[in-house]
C-alpha cells in the first residue's frame, strides 16, 4: 500500500478476527503466483502480498455493471464414467435372469440404490422412473421389460449395500489415500483467480446422474437426470484469463466472457429446462457482499414498514378492485411471510403456488374459529410442493375483501384475478428501490429473530439453556417462513438412546446423592479434614452430574421440538447474522455453537464487523 497506515493494516493479521486471518493467510500463494502478471499488482503490500478481507470492500467499485476484470479457472470436476456391474450381480424379469445394455443397466442401478427408500413406493414415482427407464433400453429390452412390478432389483441392491458397508470398513491409510486425493482436486479444481484474489469457488462437482427426488409431492419425481456432458457446458472467464480445458476427445458448448454476471460455469438440466450454475463459494468477498447488500436493503424496509402497513391500510377501502386486491395480497406477503408466486406454463412444473396465483379452492374463511374471529384458512402447495397449511385470525377488513373477491368464483379461480407478480412488483419498487416480497421474508424473519432472542433468553441462562432459546427463536422464524421437513428417519431411534442416556444418567445422580448424604454423615461423626474433603468431593460429583443431565434433558427437548422444522433455511438465507453475532458476543455464547465451520466462512463479514450492540 502507499501509506503506512494501509500498510500496518494489511501487515497487522491482529486486526482481523480469527477467521480472516486464515482467509487472508490462504491467498498469499496464488497472489504470488499471479502478482507479475496482474495489471493491479501494486494493490498489494510488498510484505505479505495480500489483501485483507476486512479490506477487499474498500476498493474502488466497477460503476459500469460488471462484476469482475479478471478471472481465471479450471472448469467443472465431471463425475466418473459408469462401471458395468460384476457379472455375479444380476437383474431378474419375471423371475428369469437378464442382462441388460450398459444404458438400461446405469439407470436399473439408480432404482436399486433406492429400494429402501419410501420415494420407490411412491406411484408418480415408479411410473416417472418407468417411462424414462424405457427410452434408455434397446428394442429387445422395451419388447420383454413391459412391466415395472415384474422387475427384481434384489441383487443390484444388496451390491451396493456391501459396497457402502466395505466403505464404512476402509483402513485408516485407504481413508487418507481419498482424503489426499480430495485434497489435491480441490487445490486444482477449487479455487479461481478474480481480480486480485483467489477466491474458493462453491460446487466444483457436475452432480452425477440420478432420479429426480424433488421436494413434497412434486409431479416429475422418478425421472431420469442425465448425464451433464463437456458439450452442455458454457464456460465463464475473462478473454486474459488461461482458459479451461475440456476434457480429452470433447469441446465446450462455449466459452463467453461475461463480467456481468458471477457464475464461472452453466448448464441447462434436463428435468425442468431450468439453468444451473457453479458459483463462487458463498465466503467469497462478492458472495459476503451481497449477503451484506440484502440485510441492508431490508434494515432500509424497517425505516418505512409502518408506513407501508398504514398505505395498505388505507387501500383495503379503495373504489378500485385491482388497488384492493393488491393491498390485501401485501398484507398476506407482510403478515405470512408468502411468496409473491410466479406464473407457470402448466404442466411444466409442479403445481406450486405463491400469493398472487392463489385460488378459490386454497381459501376458506370462518367468522370463527377455535375461539377467534375472521379466521382465514390457507391450504396450498407451496414452493417446492411442500403444503403450506395456516389458520390465521385478520383484520375485520381484510376477512370482508376476501369476501368480496371470493363472490361468484369457482373453485379453480384465481383469488386475487385483477393482479400478478408483475404488477405486484412494479407497485414494491415504487414504495422502496429494491424491495420484492423476499425483502419482505427477510425483514420480518429477522426482526422476528430480535424480538424473540431479547424475550426468550436470560443472562443467568447458563449455555445449554441459552443454546435452547436461540433455536426456539429460530423455530419461530422457520414457522413463519413455512420451513418444513419430514421427521428424519432415524428420529425414534435416537430419541431413544438419548431417553437412556438421561435414565442412566439420573441413576447416577441418585447414587451421587446417596454418597454425599452418607460422606455428611461420617464428617459430622468424624469431624477431621478427610472426611471434610470427602463431602467437598461428593459435592462436586453431584453438581457435575447434574449439569450433565440438564444438557441432556435441554437436547431432548431441543430435537423433539425441531423434528418437523427445518432451521438451516431461514439462518442461511433469512436471518441477519449480525443479530446471531451480537447475541453470542453481548451473553457470551461460543459463536461455534451456533454456526459450523462453513458458516462461519460464509458470514466471516459479519463475525468481525459486528459488537454486541448491534440493532437490526
Amino acid at each position: 500500500f502507499m501509506t503506512s497506515l494501509n500498510l500496518k493494516l494489511c501487515c497487522s493479521l491482529a486486526v482481523l478476527g480469527k477467521e480472516s486471518q486464515k482467509r487472508a493467510g490462504g491467498e498469499v500463494e496464488m497472489v504470488r503466483h499471479n502478482r507479475d502478471r496482474n495489471k493491479n499488482a501494486g494493490l498489494f503490500c510488498n510484505v505479505c502480498l495480500c489483501l485483507p478481507l476486512c479490506l477487499r470492500w474498500e476498493e474502488e467499485k466497477c460503476t459500469d455493471g460488471s462484476k469482475w476484470r479478471f478471472l481465471e479457472h479450471k472448469g467443472p470436476v465431471f463425475p466418473p464414467p459408469y462401471e458395468p456391474l460384476p457379472d455375479r450381480v444380476r437383474f431378474y424379469y419375471d423371475g428369469k435372469a437378464m442382462k441388460l445394455s450398459p444404458g438400461a443397466e446405469e439407470v436399473a442401478t439408480f432404482y436399486a440404490k433406492m429400494l429402501d427408500h419410501e420415494y420407490t413406493t411412491k406411484d408418480i414415482f415408479r411410473k416417472n422412473f418407468f417411462k424414462d427407464w424405457r427410452k434408455e433400453m434397446t428394442s429387445e429390452e422395451k419388447s420383454k421389460i413391459t412391466e415395472l412390478k415384474k422387475c427384481d432389483f434384489t441383487e443390484m441392491h444388496e451390491y451396493f449395500k456391501a459396497q457402502s458397508e466395505a466403505r464404512k470398513q476402509m483402513s485408516k491409510e485407504e481413508k487418507q489415500k481419498i482424503k489426499e486425493e480430495n485434497e489435491r482436486i480441490l487445490q486444482e479444481y477449487g479455487y479461481c483467480v478474480m481480480d486480485n484474489h483467489r477466491e474458493r469457488i462453491g460446487n466444483f462437482r457436475i452432480e452425477p446422474p440420478g432420479l429426480f427426488r424433488g421436494r413434497g409431492d412434486h409431479p416429475k419425481m422418478g425421472k431420469l437426470k442425465r448425464r451433464i456432458r463437456p458439450e452442455d457446458i458454457i464456460i465463464n472467464c475473462s478473454k486474459d484469463s488461461v482458459h479451461p480445458k475440456a476434457p480429452p476427445g470433447t469441446r465446450w458448448k462455449e466459452v463467453r466472457h461475461d463480467n456481468k454476471v458471477t457464475w464461472l460455469v452453466s448448464w441447462t438440466e434436463n428435468i425442468q429446462g431450468s439453468i444451473k450454475y457453479i458459483m463462487l463459494n458463498p465466503s467469497s468477498r462478492i458472495k459476503g457482499e451481497k449477503d451484506w447488500q440484502k440485510y441492508e436493503t431490508a434494515r432500509r424496509l424497517k425505516k418505512i414498514v409502518e408506513r407501508i402497513r398504514a398505505q395498505y391500510r388505507e387501500d383495503w377501502r379503495s373504489k378500485e378492485m385491482r388497488i384492493r386486491q393488491r393491498a390485501v395480497a401485501l398484507y398476506f406477503i407482510d403478515k405470512l411471510a408468502l411468496r409473491a408466486g410466479n406464473e407457470k406454463d402448466e404442466g411444466e412444473t409442479a403445481d406450486t403456488v405463491g400469493c398472487c396465483s392463489l385460488r378459490v379452492e386454497h381459501i376458506r374463511l370462518h367468522p370463527q374459529m377455535d375461539g377467534q374471529d375472521y379466521v382465514v384458512e390457507l391450504d396450498f402447495p407451496g414452493k417446492d410442493s411442500i403444503r403450506y397449511y395456516n389458520k390465521v385470525s385478520v383484520e375485520k377488513r381484510v376477512f370482508k375483501n376476501l369476501q368480496l373477491f371470493l363472490e361468484n368464483k369457482q373453485a379453480k379461480d384465481d383469488l386475487f384475478d385483477r393482479l400478478n407478480t408483475s404488477i405486484l412488483n412494479k407497485h414494491l419498487q415504487e414504495l422502496m428501490d429494491g424491495l420484492t416480497a423476499k425483502v419482505f421474508r427477510t425483514y420480518n424473519a429477522s426482526i422476528t429473530l430480535q424480538q424473540q432472542l431479547k424475550e426468550l433468553t436470560s443472562s443467568d441462562d447458563n449455555i445449554p439453556e441459552k443454546i435452547l432459546s436461540y433455536n426456539r427463536a429460530n423455530r419461530a422464524v422457520a414457522v413463519l417462513c413455512n420451513h418444513q421437513r419430514a421427521p428424519p428417519k432415524t428420529f425414534e431411534k435416537s430419541m431413544h438412546n438419548l431417553q437412556t442416556k438421561i435414565d442412566e444418567k439420573k441413576k447416577q445422580l441418585s447414587a451421587a446423592k446417596k454418597e454425599l448424604k452418607a460422606a455428611k454423615a461420617d464428617a459430622k461423626t468424624l469431624r477431621d479434614e478427610k472426611s471434610k474433603r470427602a463431602v467437598e468431593t461428593k459435592k462436586k460429583a453431584v453438581q457435575r452430574i447434574s449439569e450433565q443431565l440438564m444438557k441432556l434433558e435441554v437436547q431432548a427437548t431441543d430435537r423433539e421440538e425441531n423434528k418437523q422444522i427445518a432451521l438451516g433455511t431461514s439462518k442461511l438465507n433469512y436471518l441477519d447474522p449480525r443479530i446471531s453475532v451480537a447475541w453470542c458476543k453481548k451473553l457470551g455464547v461460543p459463536i461455534e455453537k451456533i454456526y459450523n465451520k462453513t458458516q462461519r466462512e460464509k458470514f466471516a463479514w459479519a463475525i468481525d464487523m459486528t459488537d454486541e450492540d448491534f440493532e437490526f
